[in-house]
């Protein structure tokens, strides 16, 4: 049993919509384009609607749509900026219209999606950009949640029925969770499997919002199981995989980046110019992608620490790149993720402890083709690694052309170096490879050994600043 509000029940959609529909105090508008009005039709079909429902649309017609809510610059009908006109114009209408109208204990809401499900005629990506604006109490400002859904049922019908129920959970929990939004994020998949949709993104604003911190309630998307990766633009700002990557080169580099130094630098640095030297590879058509993958940010492998988390995030995020957060261990499952949104170059900026990861045998525990289908599954097409070279305990520089193999996988790694699936990167200053972000972060605590001259001057100037990582002034 799971406390909701005063009811200690565990809820179906059927019961969650007669549950609104018979609290009086609740009374909105629900606006559904693309894929039906199937939220709507679940409020209507288990009875006493009347009570909630001010009114459902569905404006198909482009012309139709853009004389309601405006003409979109882009064109790009199921976006974030489209689900946004589409509250703000029927909240204020609804307001306008039934405000003065209904009791003073009443509390609005207007619900919104604009959906691209399957269609006969292409095959694009299945998506909804889904919304509510609510009044948590009587006569205050409203506030918002806005989520980005993947849909991943082949049938568009299923995709419909999906979201339907999605709907009917956001609205009921919105309502009836507000005060603990990670409790939101968990029900609003009640009634499906997690091959039915995927959420990628979560957006909490307005006046009961206000103190929360959307990057850290989007982290809550990959420990609930919602998604299997968050991305954060060079703002901080969540933002959707499918709009970041669509049709992108990407370079991604794996850490823990705890701190970003110069050698995780030179590493990103040197790997552009590499990569740069495919066809159709340039700065204004590739994502630079720093990569943390969520095990990395557990502590004693069981809780996450938010602040750190939010601290290496600012970090990259100050040094310009793109971060991603996943739960992907294997580097064939990362790039699989990649191509459900991109055809075009990948590559992949590894240090040699990275590359002999892919040729460790129990790197694969679990996958029925062993290593043989990881790499199989990480070299198929457009994807290349680019080894950064590193020092040995002696001193000496061990490269992709001397690293250290299994004798029973020598052969398959000579196969990927002669195809230039592996490739050096040979230009590296060789001064920077003794730097240790382990080390650097006990130089930073106790704030001793010139830590200072081991990152780049804009993350120690972040550190000090904001304290980074336990940074110790004195």
């Amino acid at each position: 049993m799971q406390q909701t509000g005063n009811i200690q029940e565990t809820l179906g959609v059927r019961e969650k919509a007669l549950h609104i529909n018979l609290d009086e105090r609740k009374y909105g508008t629900i606006v559904e384009i693309g894929a039906g009005q199937e939220v709507a039709r679940h409020f209507f079909r288990a009875g006493a609607a009347a009570g909630t429902i001010a009114k459902t649309m569905s404006a198909y017609d482009m012309q139709v749509s853009d004389a309601i809510y405006g003409a979109e610059p882009n064109h790009r009908y199921v976006s974030r900026n489209r689900v946004l006109s589409m509250l703000n114009h029927e909240y204020s209408i609804l307001l306008e219209r039934v405000k003065d109208s209904r009791p003073k204990s009443s509390t609005f809401f207007v619900y919104a999606a604009t959906v691209a499900a399957k269609s006969f005629r292409r095959n694009s990506e299945c998506h909804a950009w889904c919304g509510i604006r609510l009044q948590l109490y009587p006569e205050a400002q409203p506030s918002e949640i806005i989520v980005h859904v993947r849909m991943l049922d082949s049938d568009a019908n299923k995709q419909q029925e999906a979201l339907g129920i999605f709907g009917v959970n956001l609205i009921y929990s919105a309502h009836y969770d507000f005060s603990d939004p990670r409790k939101i994020i968990d029900r609003l998949t009640e009634g499906l499997s997690d091959k039915q949709l995927e959420i990628d993104s979560i957006e909490f604003s307005g006046p009961y919002f206000e103190d929360l911190d959307n990057r850290l309630i989007n982290l809550h998307l990959i420990r609930a199981w919602k998604t299997r990766a968050i991305m954060f633009n060079p703002e901080g700002k969540v933002c959707v995989p499918v709009e970041l990557l669509y049709k992108k080169n990407i370079l991604v580099i794996r850490g823990n980046f705890k701190p970003f130094t110069l050698l995780h630098q030179d590493m990103f640095e040197q790997g552009m110019r590499e990569f740069a030297q495919l066809p159709d590879v340039s700065d204004d058509n590739t994502i630079r992608l720093a990569e943390i993958t969520i095990n990395k940010l557990t502590s004693d492998n069981k809780t996450i620490n938010d602040s750190d988390f939010l601290e290496r995030v600012d970090q990259l995020t100050k040094m310009g790149y793109f971060v991603m957060i996943s739960d992907y261990v294997r580097y064939f499952r990362l790039r699989a993720y990649f191509r459900q949104f991109t055809q075009r170059q990948i590559g992949i900026v590894l240090g040699m402890v990275g590359l002999r990861h892919i040729f460790d045998s129990d790197f694969y525990q679990g996958v029925i083709g062993g290593i043989l289908e990881g790499v199989g599954q990480l070299f198929p097409d457009n994807t290349i690694v680019y080894a950064y070279p590193e020092h040995s305990a002696d001193g000496a520089r061990i490269d992709c052309d001397n690293i250290e193999i299994p004798d029973n996988l020598k052969y398959l790694y000579q196969h990927l170096r002669y195809n230039n699936w592996i490739r050096p990167i040979s230009d590296s200053r060789v001064g920077l490879f003794d730097i240790k972000s382990r080390e650097v972060l006990a130089d930073i605590q106790a704030n001793r050994n010139n830590w200072e001259a081991k990152v780049p001057e804009q993350i120690a100037e972040l550190i000090r600043e904001q304290r980074l990582f336990g940074y110790n002034s004195k």
